[in-house]
């Protein structure tokens, strides 16, 4: 991986975001398999540490919070008895929470579903924000207790929980359809949000870019990730090109240009730079993992 140019990083980089798996990686570029996962790991541990460092002081109005499943190794219930209850095999969730106004990912967390995981999102949003925000989730009970414990009583904050009915059709198709959303109900929990702003809609169609830009993410494939760091590598690498490379269409310049982060559209030459380390840096850092 060290002899590649900057310009072939690119071309595999440029791969893996638009959604293709390792393999299809692979046979589009010529390279070898070895060599795109052992890329992915240094870009992905580039863009994780360059994301911390410098998503900061966001200013933000709005700000909406979700989690997307997804699983790795086995789906859980073909888990090994032996690995059962071990992170890393069978379901793994990815909590994201995404600012309204910029579009921008401001904070991210690979974890479980539960108390733990939803506190750990809380503390570093709030560490990356600029002022108060009013905050939407959906109903996941996790969340009462993380933004009293991560905020306390500085934010604008509600719930919006979906109801959900039988999905429409019949016979097997319906094993593949989501429950059909009849209804919503709007939730105050703190400070005095606005109601108009009480939505989930931005973050979930995030979900929708996620599983549409990571193969490991599609639903019903064998491209899902056998290494939980491997997923952390491809959703580090996901969000640093999504804030910092895209350009949204209904913005006109990129997430990290509207909230004021960068002053240009970064081309995928500059993230496969980050990778670019010092020799005993890069032997820390696959020792470590």
């Amino acid at each position: 991986m060290n002899r590649l140019s900057v310009q072939d990083r690119a071309k595999i980089l440029n791969c893996l975001v638009e959604g293709n798996s390792i393999l299809a990686t692979c046979r589009m570029t010529g390279a070898a398999k070895g060599t795109v996962i052992k890329l992915l790991a240094y870009v992905g541990h580039a863009c994780g540490e360059y994301h911390d460092e410098h998503v900061r002081n966001v200013p933000s109005r709005r700000v909406q919070c979700d989690e997307i499943w997804s699983f790795c190794y086995a789906k859980e219930r073909n888990v090994p008895q032996d690995c059962k209850g071990v992170f890393g095999y069978g379901d793994v969730w990815t909590w994201t929470a995404l600012c309204a106004d910029t579009k921008m990912i401001v904070s991210y967390y690979i974890g479980m579903r539960d108390l733990v995981d939803a506190l750990h999102l809380m503390d570093d949003l709030r560490s990356r924000l600029a002022n108060r925000v009013q905050l939407t989730t959906d109903g996941h009970k996790a969340y009462l207790v993380a933004v009293n414990e991560a905020f306390g009583g500085d934010v604008d904050y509600a719930m919006l929980v979906k109801l959900y009915g039988e999905p429409k059709g019949q016979g097997p198709e319906r094993r593949y359809s989501a429950g059909e959303c009849c209804g919503t109900r709007r939730k105050k929990i703190a400070g005095n949000p606005a109601k108009k702003d009480i939505s989930t809609s931005y973050v979930e169609r995030q979900n929708l870019t996620m599983r549409m830009s990571m193969r490991r993410f599609t639903r019903l494939t064998n491209a899902f990730s056998k290494k939980v760091e491997n997923l952390a590598y491809a959703v580090a690498l996901h969000f640093m090109h999504y804030n910092f490379c895209r350009i949204h269409q209904s913005l006109r310049v990129t997430p990290a240009m509207e909230a004021g982060l960068t002053d240009h559209v970064w081309s995928l030459e500059e993230i496969a730079a980050l990778s670019d380390q010092p020799i005993s840096a890069q032997k820390e850092f696959s020792e470590a993992n």
